[in-house]
């Protein structure tokens, strides 16, 4: 099976995040493999080897981006694919993505593509179903069982509170979130087989994309981070004075009421 997974560095949410001048200061902050996409990678693994094939991460990004990479060979992956867009695009959205995406897997052979349900930086959701009808194949979000036989494909997903069966086929794009499977971390042999495993570069000239090609259909207007939480009051005293004092409380200093 041809395998390709969808990967995105992200900044991790755990740590501290500084926002300057209505952007995120990237040398301040840890970024990470999105947390979503590990769970897409792990199951790409499983499924490589119940069946066979390779599996091959592909991501957007500067040389930066290539850390995530080699972590998620170190994990399992057999090859790694690096969409250098550095020098050619100041700015994108969803769309840019996918018509890139679109352009990388035009003539490959795919079978199965996987991805993150979000990514914890935008949380759009966006990318795997726009490549996915780019590509006219057909896709389920959100899976949390995923069994192939030959190229008949039975999935789950959650859907409030329920679980949704589907019966599909090869090729297929899912996108992964947590509850799929267990995430595995790199090992230290693993660690070093990442090194000798292929990465490759290439740039939106290999794709024979222009700039009008991928230009951003959306517009980010600001970023900034939420207001900082008032400590909390205990109330004291006698019950009934307590619940006045909270109405009260409510009414005039929360104006909730």
């Amino acid at each position: 099976m041809k395998i390709y997974v969808l990967l995105k560095r992200t900044f991790d949410t755990e740590e501290k995040i500084s926002v300057v001048n209505g952007q995120i200061d990237e040398d301040s902050a840890e970024f990470i493999i999105n947390p979503y996409d590990e769970y897409a990678v792990e199951e790409a693994i499983q499924q490589r080897d119940a069946h066979g094939g390779e599996v091959t991460v592909v991501t957007i990004g500067n040389e930066d981006s290539e850390k995530q990479l080699r972590t998620a060979l170190a994990i399992g992956a057999d090859k790694a694919v690096l969409i250098n867009t550095e020098e050619d695009l100041d700015d994108g959205d969803q769309f840019t993505t996918a018509k890139i995406l679109e352009a990388f897997f035009d003539g490959k052979d795919v079978d199965l593509i996987l991805a993150g349900n979000v990514a914890i930086d935008e949380a759009s959701g966006q990318v795997g179903p726009r490549i996915a009808d780019l590509l006219g194949i057909p896709y389920v979000t959100t899976i949390t069982s995923l069994k192939i036989d030959g190229t008949a494909v039975n999935i789950e997903k959650d859907v409030e509170g329920d679980v949704e069966v589907i019966e599909t086929t090869l090729p297929l794009l899912v996108t992964c979130q947590q509850g799929l499977n267990e995430p595995r971390y790199p090992s230290l042999p693993g660690i070093m087989k990442a090194k000798k495993k292929p990465l490759e570069e290439i740039y939106l000239d290999d794709l024979d994309l222009g700039e009008d090609d991928i230009e951003a259909k959306t517009k980010t207007i600001d970023i900034f981070l939420p207001p900082e939480k008032a400590g909390g009051r205990v109330l004291e005293g006698d019950v009934k004075d307590q619940v006045k004092e909270l109405v009260s409380l409510l009414k005039n200093d929360a104006k909730v009421m």
